[in-house]
């Protein structure tokens, strides 16, 4: 094959802005760039408004989603401290896990329209549409407007995509953050214009106060690139990395040294630390642990490595292709790293500044980087983490396709071309296979489409042009017929809970509970929305859970209980007989007259309560006059009776019931305080046993207070001690 000098076939991008600057704003948002086809705005802006209505469709359906991060949320409409740290209640006890940046804009959200499942999820679903319209201007800069629209449309047919895009885990805001980085570095690497490598900085530092070290992932590849194929001199190079880093140290540091200044005394503990330190937080639990499987009060303690991987699912390079991950992610990894090799191919030759084989650098570096950091993490590992992933593909799927159809006269590039969408069939095939009761019949329409299309493709050279662009077509939806029924299938159903995933019912053997609608996987609803689950999904549901508390730890999570599970012995363990699609009691509403208590074992753990009307009465009852309604072992417990109330409920060893706060000796000071009035007996009864702190402050509440039962919960009222 020939090698392609890009500037052939793809001029480098304009180096003017093109509208005049006096021409009306919706004018130029309207027409798009001189250079652009005519139909390349409409149809780009139509895109964006279909991605936008997907997203929103049925968003209600999660309720609260991840309650944990609701009830942040919450706290943080309610108070500017706990809106600033992250803080899980509005009295400031305890933060969430991570740094506050994500919660930020769902906060303000709910600050302006109040609590409600659309007020804590529409901004999740408005960075899924600014993350495909950042990918299409990074795309069709270089590549052309088709191919932007092939990766907006990849992008947002991404099953796990659809899933975080409207949820409220910190990965929506890393992702868009992270996409944003890959741009600034691409158009600092058109010119060399510092502000764009500085921008760039901006964007890394903001994605640290989203989600920490995985922020830095994508830096070595970027840096390298930059200093190699920068279009400026080497020493001005090297000084432009600097000054992004430093942008990168203040735009993300800023936080971390208010909160590590602030006297410890006058501000909430930091949930996930030992020592109640952000920065032990980052290097720890959320760092170095994450890879090494040492991860101080973790679940169980993390993962053992090498290929077993531990309770967290089996390590190696074939992780984001086996059962637990593939039908999440990697629907179209094997084309993208096929046409990441091609377009490389083709630029190979190119000059040095070339920015059509950098872009392809850029993207396939930041993917290669990810996945293999992820496919060998030792540690916590859930499935949605690989939407970080998602932006990478799909802007390779888009610039090699353009690329190659582009070259489609040269028998290799068809070859390639009509290869990577026979190889997309088969994997396709496969994938489907792996859920043989869902659509049983499109598995064997995709392999045969698939297979049509990759020999039209091959015959581009020599076909005519209504038989080219009749493959092209038959190829594309043959490629993307898969992921799209798994996405309409997430589209449709609500997740809740701390362990998602996307697609059917059955599609990822490692979940914990998340799928099925309102109230399925142990979530809140807001009050008065109805449940819409048919009893089909709820028994799809259970039997899916069954299979994984069978499992266990081989399925990417502890079992719920038991000595080999969760750690605590019987106490945690409690409540753990009845329960059903993660939910303790088997309730499948959230926010129900009736629901049952919740809390026990794993299921109050990983996911929120049910919390029935006599139970929210009692806790609202005189509920001003304490700092804390009521206090629960677990952050996802603890938020549960917090948003059916609106009232601080005290999270007692943080997220895992592991973390040293508060001790003992400080909760019975806020008792005799009179700071608490409530303390809700189920719990996940805090790691490490019968010595944890968690463990030690349930057993003194139990032997000290009376026993208070409204419905089917049971609390320990703190001004009533025993006689």
């Amino acid at each position: 094959m020939t090698t392609l000098h890009p500037t052939d076939r793809f001029p480098a991008p304009p180096t003017t802005t093109a509208p005049a600057a006096d021409e009306p704003f919706l004018r130029r948002v309207r027409k798009g760039r001189p250079e652009d086809p005519r139909w390349a705005r409409p149809a780009f802006l139509a895109l964006l408004l279909a991605i936008a209505l997907a997203y929103l469709w049925n968003l209600s359906a999660s309720g609260y989603a991840n309650s944990f991060y609701s009830a942040a949320v919450q706290a943080g409409s309610q108070s500017w401290k706990a809106f600033f740290f992250g803080s899980l209640d509005a009295a400031n006890a305890i933060t969430v896990d991570k740094p506050p940046a994500t919660l930020w804009p769902m906060a303000l959200s709910v600050r302006i329209f109040g609590l409600s499942s659309w007020a804590i999820l529409a901004p999740q679903v408005l960075m899924g549409v600014a993350t495909a319209g950042v990918l299409y201007a990074a795309v069709r800069r270089r590549f052309g407007a088709a191919a932007g629209l092939i990766t907006m449309a990849v992008f947002a047919l991404t099953p796990v995509a659809a899933l975080m895009f409207r949820f409220n885990n910190p990965d929506a805001l890393l992702a868009l953050l992270m996409t944003v980085t890959v741009y600034c570095v691409l158009r600092a690497l058109e010119n060399g214009r510092t502000k764009w490598l500085v921008w760039a900085g901006v964007a890394v530092g903001l994605a640290f106060l989203s989600k920490t070290l995985q922020a830095f992932l994508i830096l070595p590849p970027l840096a390298v690139l930059y200093a190699v194929c920068a279009p400026t001199t080497v020493r001005k190079r090297f000084g432009q990395l600097g000054l992004s880093a430093l942008a990168m140290v203040v735009a993300g540091g800023w936080w971390v040294a208010i909160v590590e200044l602030w006297p410890a005394s006058s501000r909430p503990y930091i949930g996930g630390s030992q020592n109640n330190s952000f920065l032990e937080l980052t290097f720890g639990y959320n760092g170095l642990g994450r890879i090494s499987g040492d991860e101080t009060g973790s679940v169980g303690g993390g993962g053992g490595g090498g290929q077993s991987g531990g309770q967290w699912g089996e390590t190696g390079i074939g992780r984001m292709f086996n059962s637990e991950i593939g039908s999440q992610i990697s629907w179209l990894l094997p084309a993208a790293l096929i046409l990441l090799l091609a377009g490389i191919w083709i630029t190979w030759k190119a000059k040095r500044t070339d920015t059509a084989r950098a872009a392809f650098l850029a993207w396939g570096g930041s993917l290669l980087m990810t996945a293999v950091v992820f496919s060998f993490m030792a540690g916590i590992f859930h499935q949605y983490y690989t939407v970080a992933l998602a932006p990478y593909i799909a802007a390779l799927v888009g610039m090699g396709v353009t690329v190659l159809w582009e070259e489609r006269a040269k028998w290799a590039a068809s070859g390639v071309l009509g290869a990577t969408v026979a190889v997309t069939a088969l994997w396709s095939y496969v994938l489907l296979g792996r859920t043989p009761d869902y659509l049983p019949w499109l598995r064997w329409a995709v392999l045969i489409g698939g297979l049509v299309g990759a020999t039209g493709l091959l015959l581009a050279a020599r076909a005519g042009r209504r038989l080219a662009f009749a493959a092209v077509g038959i190829g594309f939806v043959a490629s993307l017929a898969g992921p799209t029924a798994y996405t309409l299938s997430t589209l449709n159903t609500g997740h809740q809970g701390s362990i998602v995933t996307a697609g059917p019912s059955g599609a990822s053997t490692m979940g914990g509970g998340g799928r099925g609608g309102p109230g399925g996987g142990g979530g809140m609803q807001p009050p008065g929305q109805n449940s819409q689950n048919s009893q089909n999904s709820q028994n799809s549901q259970n039997s899916q859970n069954s299979q994984a508390n069978q499992q266990g730890g081989a399925m990417g999570r502890p079992p719920t209980g038991g000595q080999g599970g969760f750690p605590g012995g019987g106490r945690q363990a409690q409540g753990q007989g009845n329960q059903q699609n993660g939910m303790p009691g088997g309730s499948p509403g959230g926010m129900a007259e009736g629901g049952m208590p919740g809390g026990g074992g794993m299921g109050g753990l990983l996911n929120g309560s049910s919390v029935d009307s006599q139970a929210k009465k009692l806790l609202e009852k005189n509920a001003d006059a304490y700092t804390w309604a009521a206090a629960a072992i677990g952050s996802q417990n603890a938020a549960s009776y917090q948003l059916a109330t609106g009232d601080p409920v005290m999270a007692i060893g943080g997220f895992n019931g592991s973390d040293p706060s508060p001790t003992l000796a400080q909760f019975k000071q806020y008792v005799e305080d009179g700071r608490i009035h409530y303390f809700i007996s189920s719990g996940t009864g805090g790691m490490g046993g019968d010595s944890g702190t968690s463990s030690k402050i349930s057993s003194w509440v139990e032997d000290t207070f009376e026993k208070v039962t409204a419905g089917s919960s049971t609390f320990y009222d703190l001004t009533r001690p025993k006689s």
